[in-house]
This record gives C-alpha cells, sequence and structure tokens, in this order.
C-alpha cells in the first residue's frame, strides 16, 4: 500500500469508528452522564483530575487543559489538572514507592469527596491507573474511565464508562479525544451559557 493509501485507509477506519460510536445509545448517554456528573461536581465546589500513561496522559493534560484554561469561551478558569505534569513527584514516587502508587498517592494528597478522577486506558488494566480508581472508590471520589475494547478491570470501578469499540491503541485514542472534546463544550457551555 503507498502512503496515500494509507492515510486515506486510516481516516476511513476512523470515520466507521465514529459512526458507530455515534449510532451506540449506550456510548451517547454516558458521554452525556459524564458531563452532567462533571457540572454537578464543578456547582459543588468540586475538582477534575485526570490521569493517564504514555500517549493517555497527553489526552488526559489535553483535556484538562480544555477545562482549566478555556475551550470555546473566555470564561472564569474551571479546577481541572492532569495528575501527572510533576516530574519530580512522579519520578520520586516511581523511584522510592513504585510506580504502581503514582496516581493514587496524588489522588490522596488532591482528592476530595465529591471530585471527578477521569481515567484513561486503552486496555482498562493498567495496575497504576486501576489503584487510583479503587482509591477514589474508597474516598467517593466518582470515577469516569475512558477505556477500549472490553473496557477491562477499570470498566467494573467505573460511575462510568466510556468504552470505544476498538483494539487499536490509536483509534481508541483519537475517540477519547473527540469525546473529551464534546464533554468539555457542554461543560463550559451549561457552566457559562452567556459565553463568559
Amino acid at each position: 500500500m503507498d502512503n496515500s493509501g494509507l492515510i486515506k485507509g486510516i481516516l476511513h477506519e476512523k470515520s466507521e469508528l465514529c459512526r458507530k460510536i455515534a449510532s451506540s445509545d449506550e456510548m451517547i448517554n454516558n458521554s452525556v452522564l459524564a458531563a452532567e456528573m462533571i457540572i454537578s461536581s464543578y456547582r459543588r465546589g468540586g475538582k477534575v483530575l485526570f490521569c493517564g500513561n504514555g500517549g493517555s496522559a497527553a489526552d488526559a493534560q489535553h483535556l484538562a487543559a480544555e477545562l482549566s484554561g478555556r475551550f470555546y469561551y473566555e470564561r472564569k478558569a474551571l479546577h481541572a489538572e492532569a495528575l501527572h505534569v510533576n516530574t519530580s513527584y512522579l519520578t520520586a514516587v516511581a523511584n522510592d514507592m513504585s510506580f504502581d502508587k503514582v496516581y493514587s498517592r496524588q489522588l490522596e494528597a488532591k482528592g476530595s469527596k465529591g471530585d471527578i478522577l477521569v481515567a484513561l486506558s486503552t486496555s482498562g488494566n493498567s495496575v497504576n491507573i486501576l489503584k487510583a480508581a479503587g482509591f477514589a472508590n474508597e474516598a467517593e471520589i466518582s470515577v469516569i474511565s475512558f477505556t477500549g475494547k472490553n473496557g477491562g478491570r477499570l470498566k467494573d470501578m467505573s460511575d462510568i464508562n466510556i468504552n470505544i469499540p476498538s483494539d487499536d491503541t490509536a483509534r481508541i485514542q483519537e475517540m477519547h479525544i473527540t469525546i473529551g472534546h464534546a464533554i468539555c463544550q457542554i461543560v463550559e457551555q451549561t457552566l457559562f451559557p452567556d459565553g463568559k
């Protein structure tokens, strides 16, 4: 296959996955419920904390920035944070304790009852993400998970699971950002209906 054919194939594959998700009432309903859960937390003074590994860490940071900075509107900042951005913390805990604990320990320091943990894991089985979700469950922090395949173990630890029906990591992550953007848009438009 030539390179132009490869690109066309990727775009067609992504388009088909978008259509599949758009026709799934469960996927759409879960995405709306996720947005509503975040809105409710913000209205009660809560915050949204994100975690992920690799590309999912980048997605976590990306979505946190959309909420804490801005999406479409110039408006008041919302408290959203990706838990991996302090590299001194991350490397110290990974070295001195375990990489498995890097997110649960941050959540212990920063999370409060009524907050939201948004956990991104394409497999749904990343140990450090599972430990964070486990801590959240005990601390009455709601868990919204973005996964792929069958949702892995994370699915059953989540209040809401957005499970992309694919085995392809790249396509899963692309859909995480697409749905994540839609959720950010709902949150922003609901909390700031006048755009301010």
